[in-house]
């Protein structure tokens, strides 16, 4: 900074608040400072600022494990939006893992506890929690985003993952569906637990048994989802009585199924009807165009921001500690009414 003061023939203290409050320093000494700043490759140290002023700017994001390159991108989607709400706000997003083994779980605790961040944002996954220390015992301000942690108290961000599924259902149920074919996620993961809910909800409403639904999938992660809709095409080809209607807990279990079953000679919607859960771009251009439940992840990620910060701040919030943001279905060709 001194270097920079010199080279502009300005202040320390001047170039300071240029780089900290612009608009307190004239527009044409700015510019002084800028040229003299860019000359010289000087940024600044963001570390040691924290430092001086006693907190970091700092925000963590924990994902919940190495990032999936399907065709479902609602982590990479949510990490644009924090990213571009935090910046707003006048912070930085860090990347705490890639990882979630007992290495990676340890990195995140020590950055927790060690000061060098200001606040966490945990995508989809639990808290870490190692040795008996737990992310939850750091004092950090921490917001849960895509799983309910708010039984616990803290903070969750989710969309309507229930509610959407048997709404869906409910539509199938309407154009004359009664046997259903259901691609499950990792058994008693939330979001399967929550869409499955939603569809065996959406039958008792219309007087059906839980038996006409079939399950397949559910020993593999979502990061084996066309994995999954291909394994469940062949176990659909073994079913004797044919389901018509498939509800897919994911875009890319549904692309997978899809492409695999068309193969077999069956149509969509003909023979069998779609629909799956994420909203990926992609979808609209597969054949059928598929529906899908698009998920509002830009939504989720300015909310979890706006309750990390007012955290932070210490400002007022409501009482409210589950913030649910609505998914929205986009019906496309591959739903239709049943042959019979």
């Amino acid at each position: 900074m001194a270097d920079v003061a010199r080279l502009a023939g300005v202040a320390i203290s001047t170039v300071s608040r240029a780089l900290a409050n612009p608009g307190r320093v004239n527009e044409k000494t700015r510019a002084k400072i800028n040229a003299a700043a860019r000359q010289l490759g000087y940024t600044p140290n963001a570390m040691a600022r924290g430092l001086r002023v006693g907190k970091s700017n700092i925000i963590m994001i924990i994902l919940p494990g190495s990032l999936y390159y399907g065709a479902s991108q609602v982590i990479p989607q949510v990490l644009q939006s924090i990213n571009k709400s935090l910046i707003q706000g006048g912070y930085n997003l860090m990347i705490a893992n890639l990882d979630r083994d007992e290495v990676s779980e340890r990195h995140i605790l020590d950055l927790a506890f060690g000061g060098s961040v200001r606040g966490a944002i945990i995508l989809s996954s639990k808290l870490p929690e190692v040795d008996g220390r737990s992310l939850a015992n750091s004092g950090l301000p921490i917001v849960s985003m895509l799983l309910d942690m708010s039984d616990a108290g803290l903070q969750s961000v989710v969309t309507n993952d229930r509610e959407a599924v048997r709404d869906v259902t409910a539509e199938l149920i309407r154009l004359g569906h009664r046997r259903f074919f259901y691609l499950a996620g990792p058994e008693g993961n939330y979001h399967d637990v929550e869409r499955y809910g939603g569809v065996l909800e959406a039958l008792d409403a219309a007087g059906l048994s839980e038996d006409l639904v079939h399950r397949s999938g559910g020993h593999l992660d979502y990061q084996h989802g066309f994995d999954i809709g291909v394994q469940a095409a062949d176990d659909f080809a073994e079913l004797t009585e044919k389901p018509t209607a498939v509800i897919a807990t994911s875009d890319d279990m549904a692309i997978s199924f899809v492409s695999r079953i068309q193969r077999t000679g069956l149509s969509i919607p003909g023979d069998l009807s779609v629909v799956s859960f994420d909203g990926s771009p992609v979808c609209e251009f597969c054949s059928p165009p598929l529906s899908t439940i698009k998920q509002p992840v830009e939504e989720m990620g300015r909310a979890a921001v706006d309750l990390l910060l007012d955290a932070i701040d210490q400002r007022q919030t409501t009482a409210t500690v589950r913030t649910v943001i609505r998914s929205s279905l986009i019906l496309r060709e591959s739903v239709g009414s049943p042959k019979s």
